[in-house]
């Protein structure tokens, strides 16, 4: 399900619902939720490295995590 699916349900949902304080806490609880996240500025060298990320999946150069994990448990045994 994804999130425009998820919302439309939810709108559904409340829509439905006639208690004044349930619907007080709801709003209250979405309320609570929102969360102003920072802004976060990248330096030339860190938006450089997501852009060779980014090329590095498009042209298949990328492991599995297991695999990674597994040649990083032999590196570690052999020192």
């Amino acid at each position: 399900m994804n999130s425009s699916e998820i919302r439309d349900r939810l709108i559904d949902q409340i829509l439905s619902i006639n208690d004044t304080d349930y619907l007080l806490a709801l709003s209250k609880l979405i309320e609570a939720a929102k969360v102003e996240l920072p802004v976060i500025s990248l330096t030339e060298d860190q938006k450089m490295m997501i852009e060779m990320s980014e090329v590095d999946i498009v042209t298949g150069r990328v492991i599995e995590q297991s695999k990674l994990t597994a040649r990083e448990m032999k590196w570690l045994s052999e020192k």
